[in-house]
């Protein structure tokens, strides 16, 4: 109890409790209906029940389907009425007419296609057959005069057939047909990524571990290990020795970033803590430079010095640098206002000079607050540097962003996630050691 309280009468102690305890039941009926009143808002203003109408499942479960699995393309030609096989339709995947995969049969302008349902899938010239398990064949023939005709009603189709005058798709659990005027494809997915290791074009290919390892050499030309080793880091389609480059450019962009606003904004911290800077102007100047650093975000001082200089590492690692200078500024400058003076004066009692008092009698007391922010900004912009990347044209980011474009490599974009998530764990892993190595010391060591 107060002594302004304890001199007032009773009958005003029990009054003054009573409005305080109306105000808190007010304040409590009156934000839930706010927080409720804000939701409202969202459902509304953002349009939420348009947005659960424009939801596609059936898109969703595609892309799911793509991240752990793969397909094979067996495509015609309908204008040069030529048949490949290729996983992924890429280059580097595809079969020549001595080792297509067992359930597929190419002959003179045609294709027969066993699928794992029982299903089968026939290319006859302009004409394709799909035989769907308990629902019937269906057959899309296409021809120059009438576009592209289908033997079923088309103007009662279930959803997984989509049908024009141009184009007719047919999407399964196992496959998806595709006929339009210039081609005819027939995508069968399978589990895994498939040729992760090496393409179709290498002498390693379909060979196991233990084959290369220990059994008879495979290419005249080079050992089974140098030649296996060289055909995965170069993988045509997977891109092994890019990828690992571009990890290294990611970690490197945000090092650089980092470490460098470090060393600029520690001098400028001094100017701007009130206990170093007597000039009230300085050291407003200074805390105006690390609003202004901070306050653009990094992306647009990405896109800014992709202007400038050109797209590449550096402008990412420059971009980071400019923000981290205001964020470090700010933060420096708080912890040396609120360093212990008496540890200044011991060290300038000995004659010291102004530099000497910085370094023995600052410096160590703000060490473990600039080494712990200055990790946890490493953890974080090794994640920032993926999406500066995407923009400045380098590192993981830039792999992840060409992956996305193409709208059919979504395993390669599953891949590279993986690959940043383990980056940043390990960046992880890596700073809270040095955090307990240079800041606590090794524990289990002497004293």
């Amino acid at each position: 109890m107060s002594f302004v309280t304890a001199n007032l009468p009773t009958e005003d102690l029990h009054q003054s409790a009573k409005i305080l305890i109306a105000r808190k039941r007010i304040l409590t009926f009156i934000a839930p209906l706010i927080v409720l009143a804000y939701f409202v808002y969202i459902f509304f203003s953002f349009d939420i029940m348009g947005l659960a109408q424009s939801i596609r499942l059936e898109n969703a479960a595609t892309l799911v389907s793509d991240s752990y699995s793969y397909k094979t393309v067996v495509e015609r030609n309908n204008r040069r009425k030529a048949i490949s096989v290729a996983v992924e339709g890429e280059r580097k995947g595809t079969y020549d007419a001595s080792n297509y995969p067992a359930w597929v049969n190419v002959g003179d302008d045609t294709a027969s296609i066993t699928l794992d349902d029982g299903g089968t899938v026939e290319i006859i010239g302009d004409i394709v057959r799909y035989d769907v398990p308990e629902f019937g064949m269906i057959e899309a023939t296409q021809n120059r005069t009438d576009g592209v005709t289908l033997n079923l009603d088309t103007t009662d189709l279930p959803d997984w057939i989509s049908y024009s005058k141009t184009r007719v798709t047919i999407s399964t659990d196992v496959a998806r047909v595709s006929l339009t005027k210039a081609r005819t494809e027939v995508f069968v997915y399978d589990f895994g990524w498939e040729l992760f290791f090496f393409t179709l074009d290498s002498p390693y290919a379909g060979h196991s571990l233990s084959e290369i390892a220990f059994g008879p050499r495979l290419d005249p030309a080079r050992s089974n290990l140098a030649g296996a080793w060289s055909d995965f880091w170069n993988n045509g389609i997977w891109r092994h020795g890019e990828t690992a480059w571009a990890l290294f450019e990611t970690i490197l962009m945000a090092f650089l970033g980092t470490f460098g606003a470090a060393i600029v904004a520690l001098p400028l911290a001094f100017i701007a803590a009130k206990n170093f800077a007597p000039f009230i102007a300085v050291r407003l100047l200074a805390r105006r430079l690390f609003d202004f650093l901070r306050g653009v975000d990094g992306l647009i001082w990405t896109i800014l010095l992709s202007r400038a200089f050109g797209p590449g590492p550096m402008t990412g690692a420059l971009a980071m640098l400019f923000t981290d200078t205001g964020t470090f500024g700010k933060l420096f400058s708080e912890a040396l206002e609120n360093v212990d003076s008496k540890q200044i004066e011991g060290v300038a009692s000995t004659g010291a000079k102004p530099m000497q008092r910085y370094r023995f009698g600052v410096i160590p007391q703000i060490v473990p607050v600039l080494l712990s922010q200055v990790l946890y900004m490493l953890e974080s912009n090794t994640r920032s540097a993926t999406i500066i990347g995407a923009i400045t044209g380098g590192g993981i980011g830039l792999l992840l962003t060409q992956a996305m474009i193409t709208q059919k490599d979504w395993e390669e974009v599953t891949y590279y996630i993986i690959l940043i998530v383990l980056l940043v764990m390990a960046m992880d892993t890596l700073s809270g050691w040095l955090r307990r190595k240079l800041i606590k010391g090794d524990e289990g060591g002497g004293h």
